[in-house]
């Protein structure tokens, strides 16, 4: 685990490479050792219908969401949140520059109380990856 889920306004298909977004937040969490690979998915979903500040169209944002299993110390969580936020700061620095953006990271932990999951991904990956 963990869950890097990015919400983003629809208006930024036509602006930046999404699909390397999220390969880039990927390689990030997966960097920072406190994730086993095997385990790390990304997934991005444009709101077709947002309004940002005064309404402008042109406005945009990226909303990450990092959720991970609880249990991670505060340096860990820390080294985590900055390292994807880095990653995502550093691969839309030219869309900040150009327009008007806002992008934000928030982690929220997992309660493994009612948390349910299965997964075959392990089998099919080699050794090093889990």
């Amino acid at each position: 685990m963990p869950h890097i889920i990015l919400d983003y306004s629809a208006n930024l298909d036509a602006q930046i490479d999404m699909p390397g977004l999220c390969v880039a937040l990927k390689d990030a969490a997966a960097a920072t050792g406190v994730f086993p690979p095997a385990g790390i998915r990304v997934r991005a979903h444009a709101a077709d219908h947002a309004v940002i500040a005064d309404g402008d169209p042109d406005h945009s944002f990226i909303d990450i969401t990092l959720r991970l299993a609880a249990g991670r110390d505060d340096a860990a969580k820390t080294k985590a949140t900055e390292a994807v936020f880095e990653a995502a700061r550093s691969f839309t620095d030219d869309l900040m520059r150009r327009q008007p953006f806002m992008l934000s990271l928030e982690l929220r932990e997992i309660d493994a109380t009612f948390s349910r999951k299965t997964s075959s991904i392990r089998d099919y990956l080699p050794p090093e990856m889990h």
